[in-house]
């Protein structure tokens, strides 16, 4: 697959991911925290499934996908 998402997307996704997981191994919040796998993933790969049936794409500079 092609990567949808920019690196500024990424990064943030990544962050914030990984502040819900501490946040859950402190006890700080509940198990609900481990969705941040989620966010760590996508961004980790650089492909959001939720874009691709929305047809975002943070990654692409605008105009770039018109040929």
């Amino acid at each position: 697959m092609k990567s949808n998402m920019g690196t500024i997307d990424r990064a943030l996704r990544v962050i914030v991911g990984l502040v819900l997981i501490a946040l859950t191994l402190t006890g700080t919040i509940g198990v609900w925290g481990w969705l941040g796998v989620v966010p760590v993933l996508t961004g980790s790969f650089g492909i959001c499934p939720l874009y691709s049936i929305l047809g975002i794409n943070t990654a692409c500079k605008k105009g770039c996908d018109k040929k």
